[in-house]
């Protein structure tokens, strides 16, 4: 019997499978079969989720482990750090270590077990790295500039200024009025930017930011690939390196930012160093259950409740006394 585990960073959702631990790995194919089986939102398991988070052996010197990232529509993300934090759990659980690298598709990342949240509540912090600014790392076209940092783009929305970062993921981050995040925008540049359009070939992350304070903020996000998630951790991590050169006298460097989401809350700390920037991403890594089910049904892509021996682990009562604590957790975002 092979075994997936049902998490969530932030209330972003994923399957985890360790292809160490099969007799046979998944092809690439089967890999984006099984993802797009499992995340159905209706046909899928426990209620499917973002993605599929697959764990290999590492790749490069000094990891331990590999991730991978599939989304639900089939594609395969660079990075994920809401997901990252699960993987980082998972491995340290299995190898029993506290720190240590993991590989993603563009670079080798630090990870470590952090203090828990609350009672309950496991944490982790990745490394969100490496980060671009430059259109082409995203890439993008056609808004009569290279670099977007603040800047207004009236092609996009009127009245808004934009900043683009890859991290390496790309992401589009706009701060914006509480108004602006509970309306409709956000839905509609979403689907636009992620189709086809002038700007954006490879589609884009786009994140609404809302300024609650002197190192605080609220983030809602469209994730490529996706569309609506509860967060995007790299998406939290883009914008608050954007809310720190953009917004000195509110958000320092190397000082934790409270960032909010519909989800729940993360820690953030950008940094500059030796003429970099990074940023580190601490929060929760919940297991909700764990999976049991036989390793032909994944070379398959079918898995079905009714395959599997489901069991809850009680982690997600734990989280959802925390979130329901948050004084924003409750902002509108309908």
């Amino acid at each position: 019997m092979a075994q997936l585990l049902k998490v969530h960073g932030s209330q972003n959702s994923f399957f985890i499978l360790d292809q160490t631990k099969l007799a046979q790995p998944l092809a690439d194919g089967e890999l984006r079969q099984l993802a797009q089986g499992l995340t159905d939102s209706h046909n899928g398991l426990l209620g499917g989720a973002d993605g599929l988070l697959v764990v290999d052996r590492p790749t490069r010197p000094g990891a331990v482990a590999q991730m991978r990232v599939i989304n639900a529509d089939g594609s395969e993300a660079s990075m994920c750090g809401n997901g990252l934090r699960t993987v980082a759990r998972y491995v340290a659980e299995r190898d029993g270590q506290t720190t240590f690298k993991v590989d993603t598709m563009d670079s080798s990342l630090q990870v470590r077990q952090a203090t828990e949240l609350a009672p309950g509540v496991l944490a982790f912090a990745v490394e969100i790295s490496p980060v671009r600014f430059d259109k082409t790392a995203l890439p993008f076209d056609n808004l009569g500039h290279d670099r977007l940092l603040g800047t207004p783009v009236p092609e996009l929305a009127p009245g808004l200024t934009f900043t683009t970062l890859a991290v390496p993921n790309p992401h589009l981050i706009s701060f914006v009025s509480q108004q602006t995040i509970e309306g409709p925008l956000l839905g509609e540049l979403g689907p636009y930017l992620n189709g086809d359009n002038p700007y954006f070939s490879d589609g884009v992350n786009i994140n609404f930011a809302q300024i609650l304070g002197p190192q605080k903020l609220f983030v809602r996000t469209y994730e490529r690939g996706v569309g609506f998630t509860n967060a995007c951790g790299t998406g939290m991590s883009a914008t608050s390196l954007a809310f720190a050169l953009l917004h000195p006298a509110s958000a320092a460097f190397d000082e934790p930012i409270t960032v909010y989401n519909p989800g729940g809350m993360v820690k953030t700390i950008a940094h500059f160093t030796h003429q970099h920037y990074w940023i580190e991403l601490i929060g929760n890594a919940t297991f909700t259950h764990r999976i049991q089910v036989a390793e032909e049904l994944l070379h398959q892509g079918k898995v079905a409740a009714h395959d599997a021996k489901i069991t809850a682990t009680g982690e997600q009562e734990a989280y959802q006394n925390f979130v329901h604590q948050l004084p924003h957790f409750n902002l509108s975002v309908n």
